[in-house]
């Protein structure tokens, strides 16, 4: 019987890893105009907002895939589409090898990128460290009653934005997680049911709306943000709005859940999400053929960490947890949080020292990661059954940190997603010596929200003048002391880019007779200055 139930074993591991993983990547969007004119089929005013107020035009990343290639690649013999993105104009897809590579053949395809990479033209086969599973879970003056969570937020200074009414309020938070449950019913969670912060979700593993389902750590993270039981638990941003979804397989490690992944911060994008937080790693897969080596950690490689990158580009920050294998033989970062643009989050204990399960950096480019730290180690949360407990994890130190950005932001929303990166970073407590395990180290919210402040402060004594307004034909612009040049850009109220010129005259005047009369948007972007307004052409 033994000997039966071995080669079963054996079957069944020839059956599954026949099937291979794979983006197929699309060489053109014949339907982008369609987008370009009518932005609105792909973006909520939400988002084109976001990125007028940061200077961010379309592009053809935002246009969508062109339908009829995607039903022709699915039509295709022993081919299942899995997933798309827009972004990359790439679909994932597993099939055998056979199949898959006759898809090149196809006018429209560009090339293909299998998981296993040994199996690319020139490709290389990865190295196989083996390691433990390779998954990473990781109004009026507002004074709180922080009970056990202080420590996690008073750290960060956190409480002195609560006092000033920064709570995260007008801003949305995208959690990436493998499940939610509890939260339609738990008390912590009552407060965002009540206020209505919870603003939808999608299982994206499953393919339905049932988000409240899944593995419960997602429900642990969310709680470390907008999680509420007075004297108890106080999220970091418990004003803040939410979109819940699923995109981790608790089942499974396979390649599909970083194309899900980029689904889902597509779908963030779309609704006008301001922050994505992801306490979710990546290393190794059931198929060890899949697994990343540490040469992989370099920002550009890991198609989640392409697609950070990305969704930085839109204007959004993106939150990630440094992983939880500082004492493993594979102590590095993982994936997503090796992207050049993620805020990658480390782990300390309540005394701010280094947790020693905090997966370390640099990146394997020689970037600084983790770029901060939180605490991580004994953190105070919520279970699915709403009672109040501690958990350890970067899993928890990277909410904790993207509650108190939503905050920071929501002080000063003028400003870019780089420049609330920066001002973090800047006010963290080794900011002049990073290392290894601490990155820049333990930042102080209170520190760079007064630094952001004295900038706006700083920008409203020196400010660029726009005149006449309304006008008919023309606009000058006068210079401020101090500043010889600047890129003005001009946008309709679809978020469209109209006008774009540089100017370095200390009164420039150019003409506005190719656009239509209406309102229009403007950002003029000097140094480190930007100054946004409306235009009005008659």
């Amino acid at each position: 019987m033994k000997k039966y139930i071995i080669l079963l074993l054996i079957l069944i591991s020839v059956q599954v890893f026949s099937q291979q993983d794979a983006w197929v990547y699309l060489n053109a969007k014949p339907n982008a105009q369609d987008f370009f004119n009518n932005p609105l089929s792909e973006l909520s005013q939400r988002s084109l907002d976001r990125r007028t107020t940061q200077n961010i035009a379309l592009d053809i990343h935002d246009a969508p895939i062109y339908q009829p290639y995607i039903d022709q690649i699915a039509a295709a013999n022993g081919i299942a589409v899995m997933a798309k993105s827009k972004w990359f104009n790439v679909l994932h897809v597993q099939g055998s090898v056979e199949a898959i590579n006759a898809l090149s053949t196809l006018p429209f395809v560009d090339h293909l990128d299998f998981a296993d990479r040994s199996l690319n033209v020139g490709g290389r086969t990865a190295t196989v460290k083996k390691n433990k599973k390779g998954k990473t879970f990781f109004k009026n003056m507002s004074l709180f009653n922080y009970g056990n969570s202080s420590n996690q937020i008073q750290m960060l200074n956190g409480q002195l934005l609560h006092q000033q009414d920064y709570t995260g309020s007008g801003k949305i938070i995208a959690v990436m997680d493998g499940g939610f449950p509890g939260v339609d019913t738990a008390e912590p969670f009552a407060r965002l049911r009540d206020n209505n912060q919870i603003l939808g979700g999608y299982d994206y593993v499953n393919r339905n709306a049932d988000f409240y389902s899944g593995i419960s750590h997602g429900t642990m993270v969310l709680s470390t943000m907008g999680g509420y039981k007075d004297g108890q638990l106080v999220g970091t941003a418990p004003d803040a709005s939410y979109y819940l979804f699923i995109t981790e397989d608790g089942n499974n490690e396979w390649p599909l859940e970083l194309s899900l992944w980029v689904e889902a911060a597509e779908e963030a994008d779309r609704l006008g999400v301001d922050i994505i937080t992801t306490s979710l790693g990546y290393t190794e897969f059931d198929n060890p053929n899949y697994n990343f080596t540490y040469e992989d950690m370099n920002g550009h490689t890991a198609f989640i960490s392409k697609g950070v990158d990305m969704a930085f580009s839109r204007g959004i920050i993106s939150v990630n947890s440094a992983g939880n294998s500082g004492n493993s033989d594979w102590h590095y970062i993982s994936a997503p949080a090796d992207a050049v643009h993620a805020l990658t989050i480390g782990a300390v204990n309540a005394a701010g020292n280094y947790a020693s399960f905090s997966s370390q950096g640099p990146s394997f480019d020689g970037r600084v990661k983790p770029d901060v730290v939180a605490q991580g180690q004994q953190s105070v949360l919520s279970n699915t059954n709403g009672n109040i407990t501690t958990a350890s994890g970067t899993s928890f130190s990277g909410p904790i940190i993207a509650g108190m950005v939503a905050c920071l932001w929501q002080a000063l929303p003028n400003y870019t997603n780089e420049t609330i990166v920066r001002l973090i970073k800047e006010s963290a407590s080794q900011y002049a010596n990073p290392d290894a395990e601490l990155g820049y180290g333990i930042p102080d919210f209170n520190l760079a929200l007064n630094n952001g402040l004295l900038a706006v402060q700083n920008q409203t004594e020196s400010k660029f003048l726009i005149f006449p307004n309304p006008t008919k034909d023309n606009i000058t612009i006068s210079f401020p002391d101090g500043y010889d040049s600047a890129d003005v850009s001009i946008y309709n109220t679809l978020g469209q880019l109209v006008l774009q010129q540089k100017v370095s005259d200390q009164n420039a005047t150019f003409t506005l007779n190719e656009i239509n009369s209406g309102m229009y948007l403007y950002t003029i972007q000097s140094n480190n200055y930007s100054q946004s307004g409306k235009i009005s052409k008659q």
